[in-house]
């Protein structure tokens, strides 16, 4: 009887050990998972928060985004985070007018801001560009390795009009927002 008592013990104990070693298996998975997806976003891309209402009616304030960093260029149109410190210490929502090179003319009359002699077509624009209470810069050549930025809402937007913001270096962008992920109801790619 006591050798089938000691048989008995070892089946359970290898059956507790089997079930501890289900679980470090799941658990080394569900690690190199969770590294795995900090990596993406620290290196691939990134998601942030939208604080403010420069970018409506494209973007809204608590607006989720997916952005895009490794290897991003800016390129004219597209909707960019990016931090200055010396002007807001959290990350802005912006959409690049001009990069390095192109010549940006604004005309606050006729409501229009135009790019090396083109008149933008801005569909995404809130409503009609008025001239801000700040002293604004209406004409301005951007050096390589910059970038001219807007927000879509012209009349609710610090923006390189401002100079306080100004040109924006373009090693200050942190990437191209793609994708609006929260709320679900704005759920979708970013144009």
């Amino acid at each position: 009887m006591p050798l089938a008592k000691e048989k008995e013990t070892q089946e359970e104990l290898s059956s507790g050990d089997s079930l501890k070693l289900d679980l470090y298996f799941w658990l080394q998975a569900l690690v190199m998972a969770l590294v795995a997806l900090i990596l993406i976003f620290t290196m691939v891309g990134r998601i942030i928060g939208v604080d403010g209402s420069s970018m409506v009616p494209t973007l809204h304030d608590h607006d989720m985004l997916l952005l895009q960093s490794l290897g991003y260029e800016p390129k004219q149109g597209d909707v960019v985070v990016l931090t200055k410190d010396s002007f807001l210490p959290q990350p802005i929502v912006k959409r690049v007018i001009a990069t390095g090179g192109q010549t940006v003319e604004i005309d606050y009359r006729a409501g229009t801001v135009t790019v090396d002699g083109v008149v933008l077509d801005e569909p995404y624009i809130n409503e009609a560009m008025q001239e801000p209470y700040f002293e604004s810069i209406t004409s301005v050549e951007v050096p390589e390795g910059s970038i001219f930025v807007m927000g879509d809402n012209r009349n609710n937007s610090s923006d390189s009009r401002d100079p306080r913001l100004g040109l924006v270096d373009e090693r200050y962008v942190l990437g191209r927002a793609l994708f609006i992920l929260l709320p679900f109801q704005n759920f979708g790619a970013i144009e």
